[in-house]
């Protein structure tokens, strides 16, 4: 079993322009522990601010409450009792204690000799357990201790292999090794300390994060350290989804990880950090289960030849065929299948023919787009709209909340109501839900997310994209609306969903 430490509050908050305000950061921490389920969360560095130890003292609290405050480690120094008394203060009980991991640390940085600085250590270890502190201890720059400086790092070692360190934890601190000075290094280390827990934390900065990571568990390492969209100092550190996904399918690793929330917690922290993870990044880029070419879409119908064991459904997200220029027949049937629509050969080659012409011209073309493109190429009436927005206007002004009053009509029943709200479209959202409750006594379907982009060399004055998803019970919807006002954007999105789920 592998332990998975995940560090996105502490290291991940080292990426430039982060900072968590302490309730962003209750958040992530009950999701990563008890829905993604790691072994382990490392909260915040020791003694930074009043702000880290409200946060710390949060987590603690609710990870109390639900018998896992062992799960929760805050980072602490070399500094006689002031990290203990700071960390028990808050309410923890582990710390990850930041020794260094290599001899230019320790002369040039502390100015120390070994024998000083392990003396140090020793101070605070007995301090730890007189206050009933678990320990686990970084040796900061082991990588380059291990190239330079290897009597060093062993010197350390030596000293405390009788202590009470539960974990001694080897950084790559600057990211500058590969995977076969990983194993190298490694197979030392548990050579000369077979009985110690070895994890390891990696660096991004060559761009192998996640290849080191995998080395070192290779190599018996019983614990690896990574981050949520691996957020981190520099280049970041290794992606927890990546490192998850490999260790499993590519070497049988077990680890306590529920997968089905990767994404979910992946959206959370970007929408927390304000760093937007990379469409193509593996598992949790919007388009990494997204089929553009058509040959791929065909070779999926016939036996999945375009498949792997990276199945959508496992991280809790779906395939989908996009449309476009390079869609061809086969992505355009798959599209007319989720949607329950039936067509000749002959019409989806002429609704095909069609979405490349759009695709050509750089437009936007989704799914919920596909019945009306349909229904123009064949020539029907456009498909009977059943939730009609007839009329409605939004007010905003400064110091007031901003109002909306709207009229729809529904299955040839008009409604009226008007809402506050803490924008315009959410006063707009908050009037239909009080018509879909007080009017049909129906529910209205969650928003679960919401973004807003300009295309790219957009002006001031371009076309503004809103993308909303929707769930419905088990049903998760995606749509978009394109206007030159972001809430008429987001109304027509708006608009398009309720007509999908009406028609269901």
């Amino acid at each position: 079993m592998v332990e998975i430490m995940d560090s996105t509050l502490r290291d991940g908050e080292q990426t430039s322009g982060v900072s968590f305000v302490p309730h962003e950061k209750l958040m992530i921490a009950r999701m990563l522990m008890r829905d993604v389920n790691v072994d382990r969360i490392e909260v915040a560095s020791a003694r930074v601010s009043d702000g880290e130890k409200e946060a710390v003292k949060l987590i603690c609290r609710y990870a109390q409450s639900v018998g896992m405050l062992q799960k929760v480690e805050v980072l602490g120094f070399v500094d006689g009792h002031l990290s203990i008394d700071w960390i028990r203060s808050c309410g923890g009980t582990v710390i990850n204690l930041l020794a260094k991991g290599s001899l230019r640390h320790c002369t040039h940085q502390l100015h120390k000799t070994p024998e000083e600085h392990i003396s140090d250590i020793r101070k605070v270890l007995d301090y730890a357990d007189k206050m009933n502190v678990e320990v686990n201890m970084y040796l900061e720059d082991w990588s380059n201790g291990m190239k330079d400086s290897p009597e060093y790092v062993y010197q350390v070692l030596d000293a405390l292999a009788d202590s009470n360190v539960k974990r001694f934890m080897l950084p790559d601190t600057l990211g500058v090794m590969n995977p076969l000075q990983v194993v190298g290094f490694m197979r030392k280390m548990l050579k000369r300390y077979p009985d110690k827990h070895f994890d390891f934390h990696a660096h991004n900065d060559y761009d192998m994060a996640v290849s080191n990571s995998l080395a070192a568990v290779l190599s018996g390492a019983r614990g690896v350290h990574v981050t949520v969209n691996g957020l981190g100092e520099r280049c970041g550190n290794a992606p927890l989804a990546s490192v998850q996904a490999i260790l499993k399918d590519h070497f049988h690793a077990q680890t306590h990880i529920n997968e089905e929330r990767l994404n979910e917690v992946s959206r959370l922290v970007e929408g927390y950090s304000g760093i937007a993870v990379a469409p193509n990044q593996p598992i949790v880029g919007e388009n990494v289960f997204t089929q553009v070419a058509g040959v791929h879409a065909d070779g999926d119908k016939k036996d999945n030849l375009y498949c792997n064991d990276l199945v959508p459904e496992r991280f809790g997200r779906k395939r989908e065929y996009a449309l476009g220029k390079n869609s061809g027949r086969a992505n355009i049937a798959k599209n007319l299948e989720e949607l329950g629509l039936e067509l000749t050969p002959e019409q989806t080659k002429r609704v095909t023919q069609r979405i490349t012409e759009l695709g050509d011209k750089k437009e936007i073309v989704t799914q919920e787009d596909l019945p009306y493109i349909v229904s123009d190429v064949l020539k029907h009436d456009v498909r009977e709209e059943k939730v009609k927005l007839l009329s409605y206007m939004v007010t905003t002004s400064y110091g007031l909340k901003p109002l909306a009053s709207i009229k729809v009509e529904i299955n040839g029943q008009q409604y009226e109501a008007d809402s506050t709200g803490d924008g315009q479209y959410d006063a707009f959202v908050k009037a239909l839900r009080h018509i879909y409750k007080h009017h049909l006594n129906r529910t209205f379907p969650i928003l679960e997310n919401y973004t807003v982009s300009i295309p790219p060399g957009g002006r001031t004055d371009a076309l503004v994209q809103t993308i909303i998803t929707w769930r419905n019970g088990d049903r998760q919807l995606r749509t978009r609306g394109l206007d030159a006002d972001q809430t008429e954007a987001a109304i027509k999105a708006t608009f398009k969903m309720l007509n999908i789920f009406e028609e269901e």
